[in-house]
């Protein structure tokens, strides 16, 4: 299919990596537990659009020119675990009552998401390894082919998205009825957004 080999395993592995957990699963959740669904759907757009640009970057060669320069790939990588950590940190010391670290305005939510998944440079890395996998020489179409496959991880990934903001939304309703229990859930969040950041900035 438009010089995919074995499309349905290409789709299948794409959902395994999407329920992987990570920041941009995090993202997502948290932004709906603020935000409501508008809140996380504009976090999944997010995450979709930062997905994109890592994709075509990878395509264009990127992914090279980071190895070739390996400073420049350290330094990205390390804003990122910063970035990560700090958002972490804020939610942390967050005191009840305080405004929400990932802001209400959809805007927001929508570059938090893309900035936590531009932020990490090794996925660039990985889309390059990846797409060859599935890519027949003999029938591949050149960008065509690459722009199929990056329109199927947004069009998965959108889904994806939608019912983990759902499942979200459904919980957070329950969740707001005790402000304890949200509390303790945001604390968690922070805790996980600082691992990340810490998982980010040492393996290298």
């Amino acid at each position: 299919m438009l010089g995919i080999t074995d499309y349905g395993t290409f789709v299948v592995t794409i959902i395994i990596f999407l329920l992987i957990p990570g920041p941009g699963n995090l993202a997502l959740v948290t932004s709906t537990s603020k935000g409501g669904m508008v809140g996380g759907l504009a976090a999944t757009f997010g995450v979709i659009l930062g997905d994109q640009v890592l994709m075509w970057s990878a395509v264009a060669g990127v992914a090279a020119l980071l190895i070739a320069y390996p400073d420049a790939f350290n330094a990205v990588q390390w804003i990122g675990a910063a970035y990560l950590a700090w958002l972490g940190i804020k939610m942390l010391l967050a005191k009840p009552g305080a405004a929400p670290v990932l802001n209400i305005k959809v805007g927001h939510y929508l570059r938090q998401a893309m900035a936590i998944t531009l932020l990490n440079p090794k996925a660039i890395l990985f889309y390059m390894a990846f797409f060859p996998l599935f890519v027949d020489p003999a029938n591949q179409r050149g960008l065509t082919t690459y722009a199929f496959m990056a329109a199927t991880i947004a069009v998965l990934t959108f889904f994806y998205g939608l019912a983990a903001c759902l499942l979200t939304h459904f919980l957070a309703e329950r969740v707001r009825a005790n402000p304890l229990i949200s509390r303790g859930l945001e604390k968690i969040a922070g805790l996980f957004l600082v691992g990340f950041g810490i998982k980010l900035a040492v393996s290298q």
